[in-house]
């Protein structure tokens, strides 16, 4: 029996993995659960997220990734080994050959940790790709032409923007406001107007059932619990998409401008291209209601967001693995 290649995209928030001649075979958060007083680790993924905010003093729900990279390395290693066992994707004497995503601007070190941990888990030949070119790949994109096609990928940790063109990356920016940040603007907003405590979850829940990045786009309610900050019982309030648009409208700016940035560094024959095919949006950022019309309206190129954007990396990583001996070897780390 022998091992099967991988592509792994290793997100902040999730963890896919691609198993080739298989297609998508794991989707799990980036959390693992560890007891402090024996280091052991209790759960990985789903298991873990369900136990975050929830736990007994002993147990702690650790998200071991932080802004597209390794904040804990051992974690890290133990969360890969446990996901790529439960693949059962080793070979008898082989171990896998992995393909990992990263965003495009971390450094040599970063790039060591995240190769190291991969290893460690299991795998042997570990490449890196960076993470917007194969999100471009995964959302149907011929980047292997001569023309200009643009990414903007909308991670948990990092947002990853870039131009690419003839298979590689022209113009990119990768900057540290991305899901995660933007769930904890809406908990900030709510401490801040309503005096009222929520957890990470919550906050992440209304930005998916009632958020909008754009003004006016959406009018909903939601009626969410927390702690009040000064009786300490729970309340129990009820909040409009109006007022989460107001809580994002500052970080989601922040992404507008580093888009705006990455277009202004384009050379002119690929910005003509850019207008006629427009923007791909990728990532779980994309499904954040009304992104695509604010992105549209401050950069007047159209915006289209990908099929699907959260599977984009991993599915990228599995036509990168197919094509493995046809890619030049500089679109590998």
């Amino acid at each position: 029996m022998f091992a099967r290649h991988i592509g792994i995209d290793l997100g902040t928030a999730n963890v896919l993995i691609h198993v080739k001649g298989r297609g998508i075979v794991l989707n799990e958060p980036s959390v693992v659960a560890i007891n402090k007083d024996t280091n052991k680790v209790l759960a990985v993924g789903e298991e873990a997220r369900r136990m975050v905010g929830r736990t007994p003093g002993n147990i702690v729900a650790i998200r071991p990734l932080k802004d597209g990279v390794i904040a804990d390395f051992d974690v890290t290693e133990a969360m890969l080994r446990a996901f790529i066992d439960k693949l059962s994707v080793k070979g008898f004497l082989s171990k896998p050959r992995i393909l990992i995503c990263c965003p495009t601007n971390i450094t040599a070190v970063e790039q060591k940790a995240i190769k190291e941990a991969a290893e460690k888990s299991g795998g042997k030949n570990v490449q890196l790709a960076e993470e917007p070119k194969v999100a471009a790949i995964g959302a149907g994109m011929d980047i292997f032409q001569p023309s200009g096609n643009m990414v903007v990928d909308i991670g948990g940790g990092t947002t990853d923007i870039a131009v690419l063109s003839m298979g590689d990356i022209v113009t990119s920016s990768s900057i540290k406001m991305a899901g995660d940040k933007l769930d904890n603007e809406i908990l900030q907003y709510i401490k801040r107007q309503y005096k009222l405590l929520i957890g990470e979850r919550t906050s992440e829940e209304i930005k998916i059932k009632i958020g909008t990045a754009f003004k006016g786009a959406r009018s909903e309610e939601m009626d969410i619990r927390g702690r009040d900050m000064v009786s300490g019982l729970p309340r129990t309030i009820t909040i409009h998409s109006s007022e989460i648009e107001a809580a994002l409208r500052e970080s989601v700016a922040v992404i507008v401008q580093a888009t705006k940035a990455v277009l202004e560094q384009t050379p002119p024959e690929l910005s003509a291209d850019i207008i006629d095919r427009g923007v791909i949006l990728t990532g779980g950022g994309a499904l954040i209601h009304g992104m695509d019309l604010l992105l549209a309206e401050e950069l007047h190129v159209p915006v289209l967001i990908a099929e699907s954007p959260m599977d984009c990396v991993a599915i990228g990583t599995g036509i990168m693995l197919e094509n493995m001996d046809k890619l030049p070897k500089r679109q590998l780390v």
